[in-house]
């Protein structure tokens, strides 16, 4: 470690993201030890093998917190936790090229279509209040959100929302669960997100942006 700076913190999410993630952090020379893979533990900081790395397993929304904080300098997430927060010190230099779903309205089958057309104001359920808010204040409705972290589909069937705006990769659990997509809020994919002040202050920041950087182009490249 550094006699001058501090150990570099690279945080990174739980689930799908990070399975898909780990294979171009490996190729950006960022690999975690041996107990990272280790199911059985519950340890929730690791070490990088060969650098004064440590990774950060952590739910997707605090990896944003973390970075924007400065508590980590670096991490993975995606552009709908970026964009749901807009924090001010976070830069997202690097579109991953991963993760790839939508964030998309959906409501009953049944719906009333009419009464869809002219409504002024909703209630819809969804853990993404700003982006849920902005998305139906650009039509000039009235969003009333009711925040929940999961089991979103249950929300208009138990009468507590009318609609949701909830993450859709294959539409399978919105038909299973007798619902159907009306509307594409965003396009979402997975973004390398740095502390701009440890950008600015810190070179092996942006040594970690750059590796990821040509990591990203030489992969696009590759597949086309």
């Amino acid at each position: 470690m550094s006699d001058t700076l501090p150990q570099l913190t690279f945080a990174v999410p739980k689930g799908r993201i990070l399975d898909e993630a780990l294979p171009l952090m490996a190729r950006a020379g960022v690999v975690p030890d041996a107990e990272f893979h280790d199911k059985k533990s519950r340890a929730l900081s690791f070490a990088c093998e060969g650098s004064d790395m440590r990774l950060i397993r952590v739910r997707a929304f605090d990896v944003a917190t973390f970075v924007a904080h400065g508590a980590a300098q670096i991490g993975i997430v995606g552009s709908d936790v970026v964009d749901e927060f807009a924090y001010a010190d976070l830069y997202a230099p690097v579109d991953l090229n991963i993760g790839h779903c939508r964030l998309s309205v959906a409501e009953p089958v049944n719906a009333d279509a009419a009464a869809r057309a002219s409504a002024s104001h909703l209630r819809v359920a969804s853990k993404y209040p700003n982006l849920t808010r902005r998305h139906f204040e650009r039509q000039g409705i009235q969003a009333e959100v009711v925040k929940l972290n999961g089991a979103m589909e249950l929300a208009p069937v138990l009468g507590l929302a009318g609609r949701i705006v909830d993450l859709v990769s294959t539409g399978r659990t919105l038909k299973e669960n007798g619902l159907v997509e009306t509307d594409v809020i965003m396009q979402i994919s997975a973004r390398l997100i740095v502390n701009r002040a440890a950008l600015k202050t810190d070179p092996r920041v942006g040594e970690v942006v750059e590796a990821f950087r040509a990591m990203a182009a030489a992969a696009k490249d590759a597949a086309q």
